[in-house]
């Protein structure tokens, strides 16, 4: 489980993350909604230890990671997909999934992904695995994101846009995925702008407003509630 009590995150004299509590369970996804601007990937970057928040509390099993560097955190059960896909568009696609084992937990419990079962849930990778992840397809790309991710065999999973850019029958797929992990037992913390992924993958929607937490309900509840759609989301 991933726990965030009171996080606070300043860039400089900025003061971006306003007090963020929020809890992911394993087997749950919970999606966090916004508009551009208001904190989401400053979210993922303080969990992550990309940027250092300034107080509040991060636990991961109930052991704090707060101050923790970044790869000290990956081998306690953290994964990353990052904006962007970032994958290293110069290696081969079966490269870029052996660069993770160098921070697999010896005793992760998770479920025990290796190079033929990440390419059993994409099908599409294992027909490119000797072509470099630069020449890709945007859908492509995120699914590598994604394996990359999965092969150090995280219990928790951040996604941060993981649909940006993408056809629709792409982005149904990565749902599936993400589904799919969360029955398997991995806690999933889905940062989005598309509404309708968001609330057809998640067990629970936040919505995040000038770094704060200003709405948290069901997906089933959000539609149907037109004044934060309209004040926060911009529907």
């Amino acid at each position: 489980m991933l726990e965030v009590i009171d996080l606070h995150t300043h860039y400089g004299y900025s003061h971006i993350l306003h007090g963020v509590s929020f809890a992911v369970l394993g087997g749950h996804v919970l999606a966090v909604l916004g508009r551009n601007g208001v904190g989401k990937t400053t979210l993922v970057h303080s969990i992550i230890s990309f940027v250092k928040p300034t107080s509040g509390r991060i636990r991961l099993n109930g052991e704090e990671i707060l101050g923790g560097s970044t790869h000290q955190i990956a081998r306690r059960g953290l994964a990353l997909v990052p904006q962007g896909r970032r994958v290293f568009r110069s290696l081969t696609v079966f490269e870029n999934l052996t660069v993770p084992f160098r921070c697999v937990r010896s005793n992760a419990t998770g479920k025990p992904w290796d190079i033929e079962t990440t390419f059993h849930a994409f099908p599409t990778l294992k027909a490119r695995r000797d072509q470099r992840a630069g020449n890709l397809s945007g859908g492509e790309q995120q699914m590598l994101a994604m394996a990359r991710a999965l092969v150090s065999r995280p219990e928790v999973l951040l996604l941060d846009e993981p649909s940006e850019g993408l056809a629709p029958l792409i982005v149904k797929g990565i749902s599936e995925v993400i589904r799919g992990l969360a029955v398997d037992g991995m806690a999933i913390l889905l940062v989005e702008q598309n509404f309708n992924m968001a609330i057809s993958t998640a067990h629970e929607v936040l919505v995040m407003s000038r770094g704060q937490i200003v709405h948290r309900s069901s997906p089933r509840e959000l539609p149907l509630n037109h004044e934060i759609k309209a004040r926060y989301l911009g529907m």
